[in-house]
């Protein structure tokens, strides 16, 4: 074998190398997806408004402000996609929203867990025990 066929191998093997391990990094990239802000919240109460509709107050208390329209109101693992929300634009910290479901999908009564769902990214950005029942 001649020193100018081992050259060429030599770069070909390179090339392929440099070509799966950057397809591989590249394709990494893809997969993280969108990360979830950093926020806290309280939840002020539950319970009934005037017009028998379920309704929930939640105190945005710390953190990024982030696009009310980019979250989702889970309780028991029951995405509220519909709930009304006060408030438009980013919530800021100090803000009271509240969620209102007058559907026949009313919020449970008693207990339950309250999450905020960060929909582009699908993480919970919050979660809480709400007392329903009053």
């Amino acid at each position: 074998m001649s020193p100018v066929v081992g050259v060429i191998l030599m770069v070909a093997i390179t090339v392929i190398l440099a070509a799966v391990i950057g397809t591989f990094v590249l394709g990494l990239g893809d997969q993280l997806g969108d990360t979830a802000p950093q926020a806290s919240f309280d939840v002020d109460s539950a319970g009934d408004n005037a017009a028998g509709d379920t309704t929930l107050n939640i105190t945005k208390t710390g953190g990024q402000d982030i696009p009310t329209s980019d979250l989702v109101l889970s309780i028991d693992g029951v995405r509220y996609d519909n709930a009304t929300v006060s408030g438009s634009g980013d919530w800021q910290t100090g803000e009271t929203r509240t969620y209102t479901e007058a559907s026949a999908d009313d919020f449970p009564s008693g207990e339950a867990t309250v999450q905020i769902v960060h929909d582009p990214s699908g993480n919970v950005i919050f979660e809480a025990t709400a007392d329903f029942s009053t």
